[in-house]
């Protein structure tokens, strides 16, 4: 008798880090049903789009996408095809309206009831729509099959309690929910111990992490103490986190980044205006002047430190004189990345009905000129790194040129991208090996180390990746939803350790 081959499934994921880290999730959840994962999209057994409501035309790109799949789908019938994420969440049965021959849709909050949403729509012959409006399962608690050997995503937190009038996130991810640190600080454990060098916490408001519990009359906030407890996790070499909100930026989370080796001299956070009347429409709930007060406090903490951002040009309203004061800031903060984004409406938000909706072409027209000033910021940033030694984790995909040019890529501390040339010892540098190596170019978006590597350490991440191998992470059990109380005791410390989007950034 022939054994039968698994039917295989292939995710296409489109937004944000959460929901890369939600692909992870989806790809666990189907490996323990018994589908094989892999790379080739058109013969797929299991088609599955993780999809994105933030950015402008993400539903025609989506339709677009399963437009492409109906001639394959007609012509294998037992192709399935799933539609899961934000756009699933908010447009429901619009999905299968638009697209009948999708089989499944289903929502943030019902990630682990793929398999039996498949198995269903299977045997009833028809499409199955599954929309729930809380959590049945916070999504770490579910099996994840990991992208990479060497880095790792760790969520913290899911939803978010801002009222943004430009954000539908709220509204798809739900209220902000907790994990406990234990179960948070098990699972980085659990990494580092298959070999991963660095992990992303992640929460869609990452820095408000336990407000409900944590004693911020005390001066110390539940995430930095979870910060500080990540220094203590031995062979934990960078931990990262995104993406913070102003209003919860803390002396205390500043203190925690400088004083813990491992957390690296890096912060991505929101400005998304640089006018105090904007970000009040915006119902952002700080003003430019705090905002600049961080980005001072964080570089006295540590002057070493890259800043990025997210900035939105021509929300509705927006003057010339508006605009005027997001260049100012940002020329004041003098980030090393931003990513930019025109404003679009969104339906289901209140910014999407506000009067003065701002000209495309005068949109345009701003959004050339903030983009100029940025890459003048980045490439000077990027030119001050010539001369200096920059410790890179060698990292997978990350440079489209590199086999014309013969490079590798990999990240630096503070997360900047460096090219660097392996020469003589290419055949035995692998992605997840760390190296050193000293910059002699900066581009606006990169920098370039084209001497010899000055340093190389082989790592048990890229005997992994050269194995290819990649963490697993089961299914943890009993459970359930994590419940709000006081933090768990952190692990007693353990020696000391060594010292993460579809938009291009620009």
């Amino acid at each position: 008798m022939t054994a039968v081959s698994p039917a295989t499934f292939h995710i296409r994921t489109h937004g944000c880090q959460m929901n890369v880290h939600d692909s992870e999730r989806l790809a666990g959840v189907l490996e323990e049903a018994g589908y094989a994962h892999t790379e080739d999209a058109d013969g797929a057994d299991l088609v599955v789009f993780n999809t994105c409501a933030v950015r402008e035309n993400a539903d025609n790109k989506l339709y677009g996408q399963l437009g492409r799949l109906a001639p394959e789908k007609a012509r294998r019938p037992g192709m399935q095809i799933a539609v899961g994420g934000c756009l699933a969440q908010k447009d429901r049965e619009t999905v299968v309206r638009r697209a009948p021959w999708v089989d499944v849709v289903f929502g943030t909050h019902n990630t682990g009831s793929l398999p039996a949403l498949l198995d269903r729509a299977r045997h009833n012959g028809e499409a199955q729509v599954e929309i729930l409006e809380a959590l049945e399962t916070f999504p770490s608690h579910l099996p994840a099959r990991r992208d990479s050997a060497y880095a790792g995503w760790v969520s913290i937190s899911v939803g978010c309690n801002n009222t943004c009038t430009f954000c539908i996130v709220p509204s798809l991810r739900g209220k902000e929910v907790d994990r406990r640190p234990g179960e948070i600080l098990a699972e980085v454990e659990a990494l580092v111990a298959e070999g991963v060098l660095e992990v992303t916490l992640l929460g869609q408001n990452v820095n408000a992490y336990g407000v409900s519990f944590d004693d911020r009359a005390s001066g110390r906030t539940a995430f930095a103490d979870l910060l500080r407890s990540c220094g203590r996790v031995e062979g934990l070499e960078r931990v990262r986190f995104t993406s913070p909100h102003p209003r919860d930026f803390t002396s205390d989370v500043i203190a925690a980044m400088a004083e813990t080796p491992n957390v690296c001299p890096q912060l991505h956070m929101p400005l998304q205006s640089g006018s105090d009347r904007v970000l009040r429409a915006m119902r952002r709930s700080y003003r430019a002047k705090r905002y600049l007060d961080i980005v001072d406090e964080v570089r006295t903490a540590m002057p070493e430190a890259a800043l990025t951002t997210d900035i939105i040009v021509g929300f509705p309203g927006e003057t010339e004189e508006d605009f005027a004061e997001t260049l100012r800031v940002v020329a004041a903060s003098r980030f090393s990345q931003a990513f930019t984004f025109q404003y679009s409406p969104r339906p289901g938000t209140p910014a999407a009905t506000l009067p003065d909706q701002v000209p495309k072409a005068v949109v345009q027209e701003r959004y050339d000129r903030l983009v100029a000033l940025q890459e003048e910021i980045s490439l000077a940033g990027n030119r001050e790194q010539v001369g200096r030694e920059l410790e890179l984790v060698v990292s997978t995909g990350e440079g489209r040129k590199d086999t014309a040019t013969r490079r590798m890529s990999g990240r630096a501390r503070d997360g900047r991208l460096v090219h660097f040339t392996p020469a003589g010892v290419a055949e035995t540098i692998r992605p997840g090996d760390v190296v050193t190596v000293r910059a002699t170019y900066g581009a606006p978006h990169h920098v370039v180390a084209d001497g010899d590597v000055l340093a190389h350490r082989r790592t048990r991440a890229g005997d992994a990746h050269e194995a290819g191998q990649r963490p697993t992470t089961p299914r943890t059990t009993g459970l359930g939803l994590p419940t709000l109380g006081p933090p768990a005791a952190p692990p007693a410390p353990t020696a000391g350790c060594s010292a993460v989007l579809e938009e291009v950034p620009s």
